[in-house]
């Protein structure tokens, strides 16, 4: 699907809710952005640990979606997560400080890029496993029903997720629960072209996404990622029918990431600079800014107040990062679930048994 050829609403189709999220959204992605970039830059200078996958280019798709959701829906996505996090409201400094593996980072420190968690957001996680988190976000889904509520649930995975088994298990679990209005669930496939360095056609024998979920009867579409307005647009409509049906749906949205996979991903031999190019000519930055300035809600002045604003709020997440102490000692012992945890609750722990289940 050439994502360029998507027929788009005129600037002047806008409604006046429409024009002011998009305002908010615009000054999130462009400090998104900023943060990803300069997250990047500490990796080289080895402040960041571990390794870091930046979401730039991806941006509308995360903007999209979590401003179609309520403060008390949830949400999990894989190791791509820092956007995730500072869209549903996680403060800069407290994920440039879990990068750099601090006590003050969204998860002590602990976690690292891949690893990000807020659940006071109602972010549950970014995962590391490829398709780990789609079993946990399933899971998930079905206890907000079961529980009576009408809260839903969104799960962010890449193209790559989609050949795992802990794939296909959940969908079809998705399925059947969706049947019975139990599985409240938005899956959406994040097809940014490459699993690593391969692309989706090598990897995939069907390569419409979206409608491999017909096989566990979940209803889905595919559309251009690259464009917030039309991905809100198209998450107001499933997310209003998730919640009110209790069944799961999925969307394939194709967008493109301008970075490499990851950080030591630095000459990216699959793919050409011609391409990248062709990619970076569609930025959803510019797209939202240009239809924007069409609509006259913003200006030049306007727009260089939201890149000095996002310049500010980096540049200090970065000396806060830095200022931050590290995790102390004892913190490795904390947060870690095992035997001596649960068993010293019942006071039935076996004397001669210390490890942990």
């Amino acid at each position: 699907m050439d994502t360029r050829s998507v027929k788009t609403a005129s600037p002047r189709d806008l409604s006046r809710d429409e024009l002011a999220a998009s305002l908010e959204w615009y000054g999130k992605m462009v400090l998104a952005r900023r943060f990803e970039d300069e997250a990047e830059r500490e990796f080289r200078r080895g402040k960041i640990g571990g390794y870091l996958h930046v979401y730039s280019g991806q941006e509308a798709v995360a903007a999209g979606f979590l401003s179609a959701i309520r403060p008390d829906d949830i949400f999990f996505t894989a190791y791509r997560d820092h956007a995730h996090a500072i869209f549903r409201g996680a403060a800069p400094g407290a994920v440039m400080a879990e990068l750099f593996g601090k006590a003050t980072g969204l998860a002590k420190g602990k976690g690292g890029s891949m690893h990000l968690f807020d659940v006071a957001h109602g972010f549950y996680g970014g995962y590391g496993i490829v398709g780990g988190h789609i079993p946990l976000a399933t899971g998930a889904a079905y206890a907000l029903r079961y529980q009576k509520t009408e809260r839903i649930c969104l799960c962010f995975l890449g193209d790559g997720a989609m050949n795992s088994g802990s794939f296909h298990e959940p969908a079809n679990l998705a399925g059947l629960w969706g049947k019975q209005g139990l599985c409240p669930i938005v899956y959406i496939v994040e097809n940014n072209q490459y699993a690593m360095g391969t692309p989706v056609e090598r990897s995939s024998a069907v390569t419409n996404l979206a409608g491999r979920f017909s096989t566990y009867a979940i209803d889905n579409e595919r559309a251009d990622g690259m464009d917030f307005i039309e991905v809100r647009r198209l998450a107001e409509r499933v997310v209003r029918r998730v919640r009110e049906t209790g069944g799961s749906y999925a969307v394939e949205l194709l967008t493109y990431r301008f970075a490499g996979h990851g950080a030591a991903d630095l000459f990216q031999p699959y793919r050409t600079k011609e391409e990248i190019a062709q990619a970076r000519s569609r930025d959803p930055i510019t797209i939202l800014e240009d239809r924007l300035r069409a609509a006259g809600a913003l200006t030049d002045e306007q727009v260089k107040r939201v890149h000095a604003d996002a310049e500010r709020a980096v540049t200090e997440a970065v000396r806060f990062a830095e200022e931050s102490p590290p995790p102390a000692p004892e913190e490795l012992y904390k947060d870690v679930y095992g035997a001596r945890d649960e068993d010293e609750k019942t006071g039935t722990r076996d004397r001669g048994n210390t490890g942990t289940r």
